[in-house]
């Protein structure tokens, strides 16, 4: 398992994997809020090194083995929305601008000129970010589970939160923050593959041993806040794009998808009805394969593209 980290030109150290062929595509894997490049699962990850890509996944900033931003203060989020519509209040201590940054620091550490992205939920923002901002750097996007806009407060999220809130409240402890984990797994996954609770258990431990930083969830959600819409960055969004979305997805109804979709010209939608917000190992096999046919999609108009200069 090929596991290092680099050094962004900020400071900050980001953890990641990097596996296949170094002369292969490029995969890029963004996971989202509070969760670590561990929860990208294994046999996901593997099948697209196994379809002869260079995948790389890693911890965003405040999370996992990645820097941790502890010495910044994490401003309640109704200081952020003030700040951002009034310039009152606390500004976040990041943006999800300055996260993509962390992107693509890595992949200048890496030597990646171009690369496809893949991102989830926060990640899917992220990735989105990058797509918009920086075109000649993505060769194809690929968005999971997210949202054009800040976190969608419809009736079905607000009803999630609610479920989750006692359990929110100071996770201080190990088992504490290992309960809090099973709870949140158990409101926001599929609903037709949800694991046993041992299971469960045994994930959030392994997460949690591996790191824990509550405050640097706290901070994400700040970045997720300042940051705002994105509507009018992702319809700049060229890249080669699919979205793919739950039907089941408690978190971000499947409007949010439809949405993307919309938003970006030409972008392939596919709506998995049995999926929520998590990644069932019975699920991953069919959108890992969604993901290896759209990325050799890409390449293969990259490869023209290239052919038709060269013969201008």
């Amino acid at each position: 398992m090929a596991i290092q980290q680099i050094q962004t030109k900020s400071g900050l150290y980001i953890h990641y994997q990097d596996e296949g062929k170094k002369s292969a595509p490029a995969i890029i894997l963004i996971m989202g809020l509070g969760a670590q490049m561990t929860v990208w699962p294994d046999g996901f990850y593997d099948a697209l090194v196994n379809n002869n890509f260079r995948v790389i996944r890693f911890d965003n900033r405040d999370v996992g083995l990645s820097s941790q931003l502890n010495e910044r203060d994490a401003p309640s989020l109704f200081s952020i929305w003030l700040n951002k519509h009034f310039s009152l209040g606390k500004s976040a201590p990041y943006s999800l601008e300055d996260m993509a940054e962390d992107v693509i620091c890595l992949m200048q550490e890496l030597k990646i000129s171009r690369a496809h992205l893949v991102g989830a939920s926060m990640g899917g923002m992220i990735a989105q970010i990058i797509a918009a901002k920086y075109k000649k750097k993505v060769l194809s996007l690929t968005s999971i589970m997210s949202t054009p806009n800040v976190i969608s407060f419809s009736a079905t999220t607000l009803k999630t939160i609610v479920k989750l809130a006692p359990w929110s409240l100071k996770p201080a402890t190990r088992d504490a923050a290992i309960n809090y984990n099973v709870k949140l797994n158990q409101t926001i996954g599929s609903p037709l593959f949800q694991p046993q609770e041992s299971v469960l258990k045994a994930q959030a431990a392994e997460q949690i041993d591996r790191a824990h930083n509550p405050s640097g969830i706290k901070r994400q959600l700040c970045a997720i806040t300042a940051t705002g819409k994105r509507t009018h960055l992702i319809k700049k969004i060229k890249a080669p794009t699919l979205v793919i979305h739950g039907a089941a997805d408690p978190l971000f109804p499947i409007s949010e998808g439809i949405n993307t979709a919309k938003l970006i010209q030409k972008s392939k939608l596919k709506i998995v009805p049995e999926l929520g917000h998590d990644f069932p190992p019975k699920l991953m096999e069919k959108i890992a394969h969604w993901i290896s046919k759209h990325v050799r999609y890409a390449e293969k108009i990259r490869i023209q593209k290239k052919i038709k200069k060269l013969t201008k």
